[in-house]
C-alpha cells in the first residue's frame, strides 16, 4: 500500500523556507555561488537531519527545478518512490542506493561522487549514507516522495 504525499504539502516548506530563491528562480541569468547556496532544513516528508537548497524552479509546481539535499553521516531514506523522473548527481560523499519497494541490502550500490543516476516515475527506491553526502536532483515538478510503507513516513512518527 502507499501513501500519496501531494507536491502541495511538499512544496508549502520550500516556499517558505526558500521564498528570496523562488523570486529570483526565473530570471534571465542565474548564478549560485558555492558559499551562496541557500541551505535550510528539509521539509518535514524527508527524515530529520537532511538539508535542502533549492537552485533553481519551484518543485511544487509544474516545470523544471533544481535542488540539492544534504544528508548527514547514518541518514536512511526508506523505500519510497516519485511522481516525476528522479534525476540526481552526487556532488560529494557517497549514497548507498537499493531498488525495490522493502530494504535488501544485496541490491545496494555504493555511488561516489561523481555518479550520476535516473530513475523513472515511480521507481521504488531506498538510500542510506555512511558519511555527509550531496547530491543534485535536476528534475520537474510538482515533486513529491510516496513513502511505500505508510509507517515509514517521517510525518507519522511522533
Amino acid at each position: 500500500m502507499k501513501t500519496a504525499l501531494p507536491a502541495l504539502v511538499l512544496g508549502l516548506p520550500f516556499a517558505l523556507a526558500c521564498t528570496p530563491v523562488f523570486a529570483q528562480a526565473m530570471d534571465d541569468h542565474k548564478v549560485v555561488m558555492p558559499q551562496e547556496i541557500p541551505w535550510t532544513s528539509a521539509p518535514a516528508i524527508l527524515p530529520p537531519g537532511a538539508q535542502v537548497a533549492l537552485l533553481y524552479g519551484d518543485p511544487s509546481k509544474e516545470g523544471i527545478f533544481v535542488m540539492r539535499l544534504r544528508f548527514p553521516a547514518g541518514y536512511k531514506v526508506a523505500p519510497h518512490t516519485h511522481p516525476a523522473a528522479e534525476i540526481v548527481t552526487v556532488l560529494s560523499g557517497a549514497l548507498h542506493l537499493g531498488t525495490g519497494e522493502t530494504v535488501d541490502t544485496s541490491k545496494v550500490q555504493v555511488l561516489p561522487a561523481g555518479t550520476f543516476f535516473a530513475f523513472k516515475p515511480g521507481m521504488a527506491h531506498f538510500a542510506s549514507t555512511t558519511e555527509e553526502t550531496v547530491l543534485q536532483i535536476s528534475t520537474t515538478g510538482p515533486w513529491g516522495v510516496d513513502y511505500v510503507n505508510p509507517k515509514d513516513d517521517p510525518r507519522q512518527k511522533s
